[in-house]
């Protein structure tokens, strides 16, 4: 999973004054409201924020969002990015200026001007587990060391911008995908034993994102994970299949290209429930 922007400060000095002889202090010559600052949002993670697909890099949820909300994206987000690359490898897009994403998210967030901050990261720490003798068991381990990391990140998001809004991500469990995708011939088992696995790691991360007042928007519910594997629905590919593989096959490209990207509509998916999380 190859994954997962910095500094732009902006804005304006506000309109220059004058003064008139008789009057021994300037006096504004306007009486317009000077326009607002411009807001920030800072998006950190992996290929999920970059926008990375088979077809190409295209319009990620961070810049579905950015716009929604009128925001000034800073996305310091790098391709195959691990928990761990946060805070030692260096960020990447324009802003990025040689620093990892953590050191550039802090240097923006002391500016002031932050709305929005969006994490998500842990995807690619947890991708050899599919492939693991005991997927559980991989994930159980990796899991603690995902903790770890965001706890190290979010601690320094919080001491730059204590009352900046976090919204922590997950993802789409992409793994239902190999019910019905022939490059897994346990496809089914691993799908089941996905559920568990998400279950799991959701839970562990989002408590993780709560002790820091960091909201967290539950991706693999709103993308079909978690669903009763009983529940059938015809696909027009893949003919009667689980709703919730259904779902995760339209919202990312895994089932037919075992590729754990989201498509155009995953993207959107993913920015409505950020949206929704930090309300």
């Amino acid at each position: 999973m190859p994954r997962f922007a910095l500094v732009v400060t902006l804005l304006v000095a506000l309109g220059a004054c004058t003064s008139t002889p008789p009057e021994p202090t300037a006096v504004p010559t306007s009486s317009s409201t000077p326009p607002p600052r411009e807001q920030v949002y800072v998006s950190i993670g992996d290929s999920y924020a970059t926008g990375f697909s088979p077809n190409g890099t295209g319009e990620s949820f961070a810049q579905i969002i950015a716009k929604q909300q009128d925001l000034q994206l800073v996305n310091l987000a790098c391709n195959g990015a691990t928990s761990a690359d946060l805070g030692a490898k260096p960020a990447c897009g324009p802003d990025a200026g040689g620093r990892t994403q953590l050191d550039a998210a802090v240097e923006t967030l002391k500016s002031g001007k932050t709305a929005l901050v969006t994490v998500v990261i842990g995807g690619n720490d947890l991708t050899p587990c599919a492939i693991a003798p005991d997927p559980l068991d991989c994930a159980t381990r990796t899991v603690a060391g995902i903790q770890t990391n965001v706890a190290g990140a979010l601690s320094e998001l919080r001491d730059a911008a204590p009352d900046v809004k976090i919204v922590g991500l997950t993802y789409p469990d992409v793994f239902l995908g190999a019910w019905v995708n022939p490059s897994f011939p346990n496809g089914k088992n691993l799908a089941t034993l996905s559920v568990t696995m998400f279950q799991d790691f959701n839970t562990r991360i989002a408590a993780q994102y709560a002790q820091f007042g960091a909201k967290f928007a539950d991706v693999t519910s709103a993308t079909g994970g978690y669903g009763a594997l009983t529940e059938l629905t015809q696909d027009p590919k893949y003919g009667q299949v689980p709703a919730s593989v259904a779902k995760v096959c339209a919202l990312t490209y895994f089932c037919d290209r075992t590729d754990v990207h989201p498509t155009p509509a995953g993207h959107q998916a993913i920015a409505e429930t950020v949206t929704a999380a930090g309300r």
